[in-house]
């Protein structure tokens, strides 16, 4: 069988898919922003290129593909968006949404129309295209330019509300203008917030049914969850345009939000799922619709067009941001930050590519030199942007401080009984693993929980490795610890490791430990499950003992090392010294006057007690349980 390139459908699919995985790819490992390389590919694929990629030839199918794939990608950036996080910031968020959607359309229109002479129709229409700025770049950068909490919530939460907003004001707009008479100007003033509370209401309604068929288990069958999620999103936003138009977008990210609050037994997974999903259908959108833009069009717009978009970068963000940020708590230096970071994502793209089409056929001139502008908006600010966030993030000083808080790989029942101990000292503290229902436990018990295999790069970027002081492995599977704390230390240069070691496996042993820079957790092997069940049983509590004066008489009485008698029934958690807590390992040495955090059996209290006396401890705090009630 014959295909032709220029006219198979399912095989330019099947090439953007590759092109854009393949692009991704490169782009991780040079450290670039994956957009960069994805425009890149796209023109050189596409038919002012090499010619392998004719997106004319799926027609009609373009806009399908990009409806599904955005309906997708809008739902998982809802998914990672946390309410908790949201209502600290909910001053500066809604302003950025609502008022700096206005600012952003209105500058846009003014500098596009100064400088590039444009009619005020089409200056208008390109202002309210570039008021979207998209959680498709936005997020990538900010895992790795590691800022501080407030503003990555603050433009996170911008990239992905703004979207629903900016793509219904760009529809309406469009509408308004292929049809320039005062009802539909008066029809599509009210359009705006009218088809957003519709999104709305339909994203909350659609969002509380997906959320409660996950929460009970049997509902949806076991391993069906993710399809089962994704394909009623799918339906959500087809529906929801179908009832009223442009209100898609809207629907799933409200959907995506209350699902991923939700916390339902699976959400972790399908976090992992759809993030997964988004990367693929990002590099597939990117490839077809810069594929899709003629090279001569964008050169056409010369030195006036990069002046546009410098406009836009350095006069209308910062005014945005001036406006939208007053009385909102914000210094100086982060609202220099907010103001230099707005880069334009698929939306924008998407939008660019339907008012093209949309306007050819209406016979509205114009259309191809503004879908040749925006994708020039979206690679400036995507490359200019993206190189330099963190450079002007370092300058400004709004980066996370290094060397804070500890990441620690189990979030199971000792996993999290070492993290209480560190966070309630005042340390940031992440847990990491890959049990959905550990996660889900770790979440109820307040723990910021990072879902997926610690030792992918993924995950590890998501749990900041690298601004930490610290990393713990306590998995029952000292292999895989060990795995982790040597990556931590030799890729993330953490300086601080600790792997704690199941005893019987023979598998790992205290000098391979040291061999790797790193320390044996807990003082010596232990039986983590036995812990763990323990734990789960309420048959374990948490005691402080301290250091009595004179019983420390030379180094080797400091170890903390306990007789075969008492192995089972003692655990050494933490050792608090001048007020500074750290985790306990086999190199702490206990001086007088130091406390240690135990973790003990409830039962054979006479036989442990009498032992730790013995040893020369005392205890000074009342026992307190081993897990939140």
């Amino acid at each position: 069988m014959h295909f032709d390139l220029a006219t198979s459908p399912a095989l330019t699919v099947a090439l953007a898919l590759a092109a854009g995985i393949i692009a991704q790819s490169i782009a991780r490992h040079l450290r670039l922003p994956g957009i960069v390389i994805l425009l890149g590919v796209g023109a050189l694929l596409g038919p002012d290129g090499l010619g392998v990629l004719r997106p004319s030839a799926l027609g009609e199918a373009t806009h399908i593909l990009v409806e599904f794939a955005v309906a997708v990608i809008l739902f998982e950036g809802g998914l990672n968006l946390e309410w908790r996080r949201l209502r600290a910031e909910g001053v500066t968020i809604r302003r950025l949404v609502w008022l700096g959607a206005l600012v952003t359309a209105l500058g846009g229109m003014l500098v596009v129309h100064w400088v590039l002479g444009w009619s005020w129709r089409l200056s208008i229409l390109f202002g309210t295209l570039v008021v979207v700025t998209g959680p498709t770049v936005i997020t990538p950068l900010l895992r790795r330019i590691k800022i501080k909490r407030n503003l990555e919530t603050v433009l996170e939460a911008e990239g992905v509300f703004i979207d629903a907003v900016g793509a219904i004001l760009a529809v309406v707009a469009l509408e308004v203008a292929l049809s320039p008479t005062g009802s539909s100007l008066a029809i599509g003033f009210v359009g705006v917030p009218s088809r957003l509370v519709f999104g709305a209401i339909f994203g909350l309604v659609g969002g509380l049914l997906i959320a409660a068929l996950l929460r009970f288990r049997g509902v949806v069958p076991e391993g069906l969850e993710n399809v089962f999620t994704l394909s009623l999103a799918l339906a959500l936003y087809q529906l929801s345009v179908t009832l009223v138009p442009e209100t898609g977008i809207t629907s799933v990210i409200v959907a995506g939000f209350v699902v991923g609050n939700a916390r339902t037994p699976v959400h972790r997974e399908l976090k992992e799922f759809k993030e997964q999903l988004t990367v693929m259908l990002i590099g597939m959108l990117f490839v077809i619709l810069a594929a899709d833009v003629r090279l001569a069009e964008v050169a056409a717009l010369g030195w006036r067009g990069l002046l546009v978009v410098f406009g836009l970068m350095v006069v209308v963000r910062p005014i945005n941001v001036i406006v939208c940020t007053l009385g909102g708590g914000m210094n100086w230096r982060e609202k220099a930050f907010l103001s230099w970071l707005a880069p334009r994502g698929i939306v924008a793209a998407a939008v660019a590519s339907l008012f093209y089409d949309r306007m050819s056929s209406e016979g509205l001139a114009g259309g191809a030199e503004m879908r040749a502008l925006v994708f020039l908006v979206i690679a400036v600010t995507v490359v200019f942007q993206g190189s330099t966030g963190a450079v002007v993030a370092k300058w400004l000083g709004v980066r996370r401080p290094s060397g804070r808080g500890y990441v620690i790989l189990g979030a199971h029942e000792v996993g999290r009984v070492v993290g209480r101990l560190l966070r309630d000292a005042g340390e940031d503290v992440v847990l990491i693993d890959a049990s959905a229902e550990a996660c889900r436990e770790a979440q109820e018990e307040g723990f910021r929980v990072v879902f997926g295999n610690a030792l992918e790069e993924r995950v590890l970027i998501m749990a900041d490795l690298e601004s930490r002081k610290g990393a713990i492995g306590t998995l029952p599977n000292e292999a895989v610890n060990l795995l982790f704390v040597r990556r931590a230390r030799n890729e993330y240069k953490v300086p601080k490791t600790y792997v704690a070691i199941q005893r019987g496996h023979g598998a790992i042993d205290a000098k391979m430990v040291h061999d790797a820079g790193a320390t044996v957790l807990f003082a010596e092997e232990t039986d983590l499950d036995l812990w763990s069940v323990r734990i789960r049983r309420d048959s374990a509590h948490i005691e402080v003992w301290r250091r009595d004066d004179g019983a420390v008489e030379d180094d080797e009485d400091k170890s903390i090392r306990l007789s075969r008698d008492v192995q089972n029934l003692l655990l050494p958690l933490a050792l608090l010294r001048d007020g500074s807590l750290s985790p306990l390992d086999d190199r702490t040495r206990a001086d007088s006057g130091d406390e240690v955090y135990w973790l003990v059996l409830t039962e054979r209290a006479k036989h442990w007690q009498g032992w730790l006396e013995q040893s020369g401890w005392r205890r000074v705090e009342a026992p307190v349980p081993a897990k939140d009630s």
